[in-house]
């Protein structure tokens, strides 16, 4: 979980409380039951939209590192033959080859 995320749901479950604690004190003045509910579903839903997207990340990563390592190996064979267009044939030639004639 983010640290945000995890902050927030903190300050939120420590306010919920102190509301709790004030409408069973003192009874309903501006904020009702229902209300406290509706924000406790709320961290409720936040608590496991966060827990999911952990999940993902914790999926992505293995699959972001392999695409990294193929474009990796692109650019490198990529590189290779260019450099080896560039070294058989004049600069005219190289566009023929897909080779860019900018240097």
């Amino acid at each position: 979980m983010s640290k945000t995320i995890e902050q927030q749901i903190e300050k939120s479950r420590g306010l919920v409380g102190g509301l709790r604690k004030h409408v069973a004190e003192k009874g309903e003045a501006q904020i009702s039951v229902q209300q406290i509910a509706e924000m406790e579903q709320s961290l409720e839903q936040l608590q496991k939209a966060s827990d999911e997207v952990e999940r993902l990340r914790e999926e992505l990563a293995p699959k972001v590192k392999h695409m990294n390592e193929l474009l990796a190996a692109v650019k490198v064979a990529y590189n290779d033959r260019k450099m080896m267009i560039k070294n058989l044939y004049p600069l005219g030639g190289w566009t023929a080859y897909g080779v860019p004639d900018k240097r």
